[in-house]
């Protein structure tokens, strides 16, 4: 039997115009970052010397210990990094956008409000990636540490790891959206994640049910210790999956929330 046409064709349209908005969204944030190169290796070079203040501050503190935990200070700090681009990239994009009269275009595109941010995110974790590769081969370079970077593990857990980034985000877009200025917001979930980074997951297993804690843990299995994908154990990435989802199913319908309440208000594209 031939396949339905008119099944078929609205999935093959929707797919298209999705890959046209990811390409499209792309190709902007390239332009951007190339435009102002100058700030984004400025960013980069900042989070570089924030590094070396730990890396040389716990050697004077304490070195024994800095030498014994240097894989994992070097794994956590690494996805700390990808953590906090994948969750404040979307915030900052509405900020721009609501400073530039762009945000209510951006509403009444034909791809729809929560299908552009949604590919938004996907640009923005795809970005995080980079920063991250570039920020651990400097801290490998400086601490002359070796991690196991086994591609067909770490990205799987990478990706699951930022997937609840990327729901704390959509949160904090969705009160972007309603109150606009959240920049202290966005300063104490930094330091809350480096809480989550650091949770004592063997310990109080609870806690893996937090942000990042226990793709963390997993990624420090996987570089420090050369365990590959398969050989984590099951629950723990059954729960990672499901901790991703969650995440972002929650932050989605909170941001949809705001923006329906932000339109309402009138207050959509005001700054």
């Amino acid at each position: 039997m031939s396949p339905d046409r008119s099944t078929t064709a609205p999935a093959r349209s929707t797919a298209l115009g999705t890959g046209t908005l990811l390409k499209a969204i792309g190709t902007k944030t390239y332009v951007l970052r190339k435009r102002y190169l100058f700030n984004t290796v400025t960013q980069i070079a900042i989070i570089y010397v924030l590094f070396l203040m730990v890396w040389f501050g716990g050697k004077a503190v304490a070195p024994t210990a800095i030498a014994d935990n240097l894989a994992g200070i070097t794994v956590g700090f690494f996805v700390w990094v990808m953590a906090v681009r994948a969750y404040r990239a979307l915030s900052q994009d509405l900020i721009n956008e609501a400073q530039w009269g762009t945000l209510e275009q951006l509403y009444l595109t034909p791809f729809g409000f929560g299908r552009v941010l949604a590919v938004k995110t996907v640009v923005n974790v795809a970005e995080s990636f980079l920063w991250g590769a570039t920020i651990l081969a400097l801290l490998l370079v400086t601490t002359s540490q070796s991690l196991y970077v086994d591609v067909v593990s770490v990205v799987p857990l990478v990706a699951l790891s930022l997937a609840s980034a990327a729901g704390v985000g959509f949160v904090l877009g969705g009160l972007t959206l309603l109150y606009k200025r959240i920049e202290n917001v966005f300063t104490l979930v930094q330091f809350l994640f480096v809480a989550f980074i650091a949770a004592p997951v063997e310990q109080y297993p609870l806690l893996k049910l937090l942000p990042l804690s226990l793709g963390t843990d997993l990624l420090g299995s996987v570089m420090g210790d050369g365990l590959r994908l398969w050989e984590l154990p099951a629950l723990d990435l059954g729960l990672l999956v499901v901790k991703a989802t969650l995440y972002l199913v929650v932050g989605y319908v909170v941001l949809q929330r705001c923006q329906y309440r932000a339109r309402v208000r009138g207050a959509l594209g005001h700054y």
